[in-house]
């Protein structure tokens, strides 16, 4: 398929190519598949996710660490249980 569009686009698809390192023609693939991905699609959720950064080893153990020193201690009276001594 041959698709005409206006000279200044051309050189907009052009433009953006070369900044991708990729084919005007894939540029304008990607273009015309996110318009037709429809937001909050399952291939589209699989993708976002995919392109979240992965967390390293030590930023899990930050995570963990925190986690654990916010923990409140277990009691076994509650604060309405206790009685005011005076």
């Amino acid at each position: 398929m041959t698709i005409q569009i206006p000279e200044d686009l051309a050189r907009s698809l052009e433009d953006i190519a070369a900044a991708q390192h990729k084919t005007v023609e894939q540029v304008a693939l990607e273009g015309l598949r996110s318009v037709f991905d429809t937001r909050g699609s399952p291939a589209s959720v699989l993708r976002a996710i995919r392109d979240l950064p992965h967390p390293s080893a030590a930023a899990v153990d930050d995570l963990d660490a925190a986690i654990a020193s916010a923990r409140l201690p277990v009691r076994d009276q509650g604060a309405f249980d206790r009685r005011s001594t005076g």
